[in-house]
């Protein structure tokens, strides 16, 4: 049997209280723009610099963006705490991270898309190996540098809505 593609992952379909009522495919919620639930997890390094990427063109949304969050869907009967864990591990080409910080919720909708995103937040200190599949680039940057990017690059939509929350939620 063929490994599965990203498209046939079987995810939790829930509702506006993130409640589960079904399962579907990927590929079926994400044509279907059936509410699911994703993590974002903001990794930052020794120096406190975040690790910013570019998706690969391949990607099924949002390809070729800029992102300052690795993560990802949470799969069918996973937790949000075991899909932060899962997926900053997997993108950031990593084992062994702290398990990543919860921070904050919240329900992310566009005219194409809408999950249940929760935000963490992790210190890699580890040398970093992103996979080819998901991160055609990628760097740690300061602050200061992320900001001065963010009108220059297209960035994922909800990656920057996630930010913006973010931002929100440290300053009280």
């Amino acid at each position: 049997m063929g490994r599965m593609t990203p498209s046939e992952e079987i995810l939790d379909i829930v509702d506006e209280n993130d409640e589960v009522v079904g399962q579907a495919t990927r590929g079926e919620a994400t044509a279907r723009r059936l509410r699911h639930r994703c993590v974002f997890i903001e990794a930052r390094d020794a120096r406190g610099r975040v690790f910013v990427h570019r998706r690969t063109p391949t990607k099924l949304v949002f390809p070729s963006h800029y992102d300052m969050f690795v993560g990802g869907v949470v799969g069918a009967g996973e937790s949000y705490d075991e899909a932060a864990l899962r997926e900053a591990e997997e993108e950031l080409g990593v084992s062994g991270l702290p398990r990543p910080e919860p921070l904050f919720r919240f329900l992310y909708a566009d005219a194409g898309h809408t999950w249940w995103s929760a935000v963490y937040r992790v210190r890699c200190e580890l040398p970093v190996s992103p996979q080819v599949e998901e991160v055609a680039w990628h760097a740690f940057l300061d602050d200061a540098e992320l900001e001065r990017r963010l009108d220059e690059w297209p960035w994922v939509p909800d990656g920057a809505e996630a930010y913006r929350r973010l931002r929100e939620f440290r300053a009280g």
